[in-house]
């Protein structure tokens, strides 16, 4: 650490466990360190809107914009565990997100320990037995899990649909992209109950739109806005300017009116982005959403091209420009695919220099090639061969032309199409 250690003016102590012998010059061993400690220590006052947390946006479509979250946010996290999960005290209760991820950080760690209730932690690969096994064993009373584990359970269930064992589970609820509604009547078969699909962000710091235990589940829908959260849809003018859609099922952009708790109080260094997510009294999410006559909530997609795979948000640049790095590619354009385990999947189309010759041997080349620079996550599940892609005037690759007839929806306006795939 000697080489960057001067970069980082504010590091104090640098600390060595298990060291042998003396510690190295600049450090200190932690275990006399420790034992030399007084046994009291007086937690550090703080005020509600001093920093607490400091969450990274995934980053997939450009650099991670850091959302600065303050200590009022534990507010937010105690009452929308309550009222959006359910959580009683004596509560045996499991987050299978990472702790280290929003989700886990929110609804994993700090909003069950103010509710006083028991959280189960496990930090093994996803596995149908050991799920089972924790439901049971754990007498698990409240489930918080993903759309992707969800869909991967029901793979699993095709095959050996046997009952879930389970008699504690009260509540189940998911989190993290769309649950599609065959997930939720699933949830019904398999465990006696639906799943309580629920929606937030980064940026919200909690969950702003749900699924209550006391409302009857409109599968494929978020659900309604907690108690004191103001949401609805909106569009935005060629001004800047916001208006309200008040007509239902209705697409536009979800907004939701500032003010509760755990609200993201800026981005780290980026001050100029922060206030371009404002505008007339409103914080813009950037997710396509509509609203039905009855208040619920229905997700379409983000507003952008963002590709939602396996609980990642995939940026399609990313992933072109790894293409772009391979010998035979020219050109590269990435989209989205509907998935029933994943969500989406990535599938990308290139265009190859001269020279070189489409074939089985070289996609799968650039498969590895692309699995190999960005995981098995991210890494495209497909790859087509194109002479040229289909581009607007200014010369960018128009994906939403290749989405619509890979899938066979309409191809919209082409006004400024200038080249055409072949």
């Amino acid at each position: 650490m000697e080489a960057w250690r001067g970069e980082v003016p504010s590091l104090r102590h640098v600390l060595l466990a298990g060291c042998a012998g003396d510690p190295p010059s600049g450090a200190l061993a932690l275990e006399p360190a420790l034992a030399g400690a007084s046994p009291t220590f007086e937690i550090e006052r703080t005020a509600p809107e001093d920093m607490a947390l400091l969450h990274f946006t995934s980053g997939t479509t450009g650099r991670p914009k850091g959302a600065i979250h303050v200590h009022e946010a534990v507010v937010a996290h105690h009452i929308t565990g309550r009222t959006a999960l359910d959580l009683r005290p004596g509560d045996t209760y499991w987050c299978t997100a990472d702790p280290g991820w929003v989700t886990g950080t929110s609804y994993g760690i700090i909003s069950p320990l103010t509710n006083g209730v028991t959280l189960v932690v496990d930090e093994a690969e996803f596995d149908t037995e050991r799920w089972r096994r924790i439901l049971r064993e754990q007498a698990i009373n409240v489930w918080y899990t993903a759309p992707t584990a969800v869909r991967m359970l029901m793979k699993a269930w095709s095959q050996d649909p046997r009952p879930y064992e389970a008699p504690a589970l009260r509540f189940m609820a998911s989190v993290g992209e769309p649950l599609n509604p065959e997930a939720v009547t699933w949830g019904v078969e398999a465990f006696g109950r639906p799943f309580h699909d629920n929606w937030w962000q980064t940026e919200t710091g909690g969950i702003m739109i749900a699924n209550l235990a006391s409302m009857d589940v409109k599968p494929g829908s978020m659900g309604r806005p907690l108690p004191g959260v103001e949401a609805g849809v909106v569009e935005r003018s060629p001004d800047g300017s916001v208006r309200e859609i008040d007509k239902p099922m209705a697409m536009g952009e979800l907004a939701l009116r500032p003010g509760w708790p755990s609200m993201m109080r800026g981005y780290l260094h980026e001050e100029a982005r922060y206030r371009k997510c404002f505008a007339d009294g409103w914080y813009l999410t950037g997710d396509l959403a509509m609203r039905d006559s009855e208040g619920y909530f229905w997700f379409v997609g983000r507003a952008d091209d963002v590709i939602k795979s396996s609980g990642h948000l995939i940026g399609p640049f990313e992933v072109e420009s790894v293409l772009m790095e391979h010998a035979a590619v020219a050109e590269a354009a990435v989209i989205g695919l509907p998935d029933p385990v994943a969500g989406e999947v990535v599938k990308a189309f290139v265009a190859l220099k001269a020279g070189f010759e489409a074939g089985e041997a070289l996609r799968r080349d650039l498969l590895g090639h692309a699995r190999k620079r960005l995981g098995a996550a991210i890494a495209p599940k497909d790859i087509a061969f194109r002479q040229n892609l289909p581009k607007t005037r200014s010369g960018k690759i128009m994906r939403r032309l290749l989405k619509a007839r890979e899938l066979g929806l309409p191809e919209g306006d082409l006004s400024t199409l200038e080249s055409e795939e072949r």
